[in-house]
């Protein structure tokens, strides 16, 4: 059984919501508690404690510290250093308390034009936003989580105040963290996701969306610091076992892109799918369709991630001529898989296995029956019966 967690962000998230929510479902407080003190950070106290959020009972989390100089200061090489430091910490805490450091990082280098070794942490570098994150990671352990998944993220709107001055809400960081992540805005003039909540999604969530197949056993409540009209300020998590094939699957946020076209030749279209794929595409097709007027036509589509977007609508825009294109996120479930290499008549062969089939790279099938003649098809089973295909 794989044990997944799902965060329901429907009040936003920050980083005191997400670890209150774990708490509050139950996480080993003992085990979070020793596991922060083993980092060397002093002159702080984190008290989780029962409250209502219109009506409903959940758990904030009350951190106090000591000011000291240069707290809210700390470089990104620091806030790793401190957290390496922490020798006690398990091995999948510090990787993933690393990775929600590493996404602030890039986030933060990619808004001010720095690399992300040289970001400065400002708010999020902060003693508490450090206790957070870290102590994040601790309650997703005690509960033995492998798999992360959270639903749309609810943002606020207006301004924000930060050692910056005001910034628009949602915060730029969160923005960035949050890219192909399904959002979407409230009336609610506060901060309601902040950039600690948007990077531990970003960093840990393997994909979004409603509430994967899965036996819960555990739910509980994070509080905001605010009431909000109308609805709990609240994060809620549910912790349970996965169903079927999700708990072999990664659910991967990607963007689809679509261009109908109706004026260009098959050779063209052609080029345009070994262009898309050159350029970053998983995955690129056509499929014809009928037009307006009865015109054929044809559909282009891409599969990619939300970085290569950009590139792979241009290919489309050169390449077809096409005045306009769609894209929109999606999300790919995607099942573990490995690669092992066979030998067919002494010759290489990679396969790619999966939990329900082998398939033989078509590359390395066709350089094989080119060079023994063989015909391509029994190369193919040939390989895909010596890497153990669960379908022969």
């Amino acid at each position: 059984m794989t044990t997944a967690a799902w965060w329901n962000c429907p009040a936003g998230i920050a980083g005191d919501m997400a670890l209150a929510s774990l708490l509050d479902a139950g996480a080993d407080q003992a085990m979070v508690l020793e596991g922060l003190r083993s980092l060397p950070l002093d002159g702080w106290h984190l008290e989780p404690v029962r409250t209502l959020r219109a009506g409903l009972a959940a758990t904030a989390l009350v951190v106090r510290v000591e000011p000291s100089e240069g707290d809210a200061h700390r470089s990104a090489k620091e806030v790793r250093r401190i957290v390496e430091s922490a020798t006690a910490l398990p091995s999948r805490v510090v990787e993933r308390s690393l990775s929600v450091f590493d996404a602030l990082a890039r986030a933060e280098g990619r808004l001010h034009g720095l690399p992300a070794g040289e970001v400065h942490f400002h708010e999020v570098g902060s003693v508490d936003a450090i206790l957070d994150v870290v102590g994040t990671c601790l309650a997703l352990e005690s509960f033995g989580v492998e798999r992360i998944f959270a639903g749309p993220v609810a943002l606020g709107t207006g301004t924000v105040r930060s050692r910056h001055g005001l910034l628009p809400n949602p915060a730029p960081a969160v923005l960035e963290l949050l890219a192909g992540a399904p959002t979407y805005g409230t009336e609610h003039q506060v901060e309601l996701t902040t950039p600690t909540g948007a990077a531990i999604l970003a960093a840990l969530a393997s994909g979004f969306g409603p509430m994967p197949a899965m036996t819960p056993r555990a739910t509980g409540y994070g509080a905001g610091t605010r009431e909000l009209p109308g609805m709990p300020n609240a994060t809620q998590v549910v912790i349970g076992e996965l169903a079927g094939d999700q708990a072999n699957a990664t659910v991967e946020r990607l963007v689809l892109i679509e261009a109908n076209v109706d004026d260009v030749t098959g050779e063209i279209l052609a080029y345009t799918l070994e262009m898309l794929l050159s350029a970053g595409a998983l995955d690129a097709w056509l499929v014809p369709v009928l037009g307006k007027k009865g015109r054929p036509a044809h559909v282009v589509s891409a599969l990619c991630r939300a970085a290569d977007a950009e590139a792979l609508c241009r290919v489309v825009f050169e390449q077809t001529g096409t005045l306009g294109a769609r894209r929109r996120p999606v999300e790919r479930l995607a099942l573990e898989r490995s690669w092992v290499e066979v030998e067919v008549e002494g010759k290489p062969v990679r396969v790619k296995v999966g939990p329900h089939r082998a398939k033989a790279e078509y590359d390395d099938c066709v350089a094989v029956s080119a060079a023994t003649g063989m015909a391509l098809r029994d190369v193919a089973a040939a390989a895909e019966r010596a890497a153990g295909s669960p379908a022969l």
